[in-house]
């Protein structure tokens, strides 16, 4: 477990959660992620950046968390747009392929719905193969978490082992040292 810091804070380090929690609101994220990150970063825990922010750093950031709101708003409209326009444009295209509208037949909207639904079909096949390839996958990771487990167990044991051996072969020796030592 990491060591937590409980020492003062300084004006960088105020700086830095300044600016990590105006990042976060700028780009919709929220405070307790920004608290998290600086947490990590200056090795202090989430709840201490939340306090300096709440009790000390936030009054002096009044003006630039309004900024980081309105910047928000903003980047929210341009996304926006830029998913409206191929709505936009898909509905220009329709709206041409009216014309056409008039030489459908009901034969041409059921095989249109036919086809249709022989793709929701497939789809739904799909599906069921990922859930299954999910489900095995998660069997897999945790059989690996398993042997894993086990290959570490047995390598510890064939230390155990290993130094039983060494001591039993160096018993032997000293044993063969007194016998030759006594025959002599």
């Amino acid at each position: 477990m990491p060591i937590t810091r409980q020492d003062a804070w300084t004006d960088d380090e105020d700086l830095m959660l300044a600016e990590t929690v105006l990042r976060h609101i700028r780009e919709g994220g929220t405070q307790l992620r920004a608290f998290e990150e600086v947490g990590k970063k200056l090795s202090r825990t989430g709840a201490a950046c939340g306090f300096r922010w709440n009790s000390f750093v936030r009054k002096q950031y009044q003006s630039g968390i309004e900024l980081a709101k309105k910047q928000r708003k903003e980047l929210k409209k341009q996304s926006k747009k830029v998913e409206d326009e191929p709505v936009i444009e898909k509905a220009i295209e329709d709206a041409a392929d009216l014309n056409e509208v008039e030489s459908l037949t009901i034969e041409a909207v059921k095989s249109f719905l036919d086809d249709l639904q022989e793709k929701v079909e497939r789809a739904s096949v799909h599906q069921d193969d990922l859930s299954k390839y999910d489900q095995r996958v998660k069997e897999l990771e945790k059989k690996v978490t398993y042997l894993s487990t086990e290959n570490e167990r047995l390598k510890e044991e064939l230390k155990t082992i290993e130094g039983d051996h060494r001591a039993l072969v160096d018993i032997m020796d000293r044993a063969r040292k007194m016998v030759g030592s006594k025959e002599n």
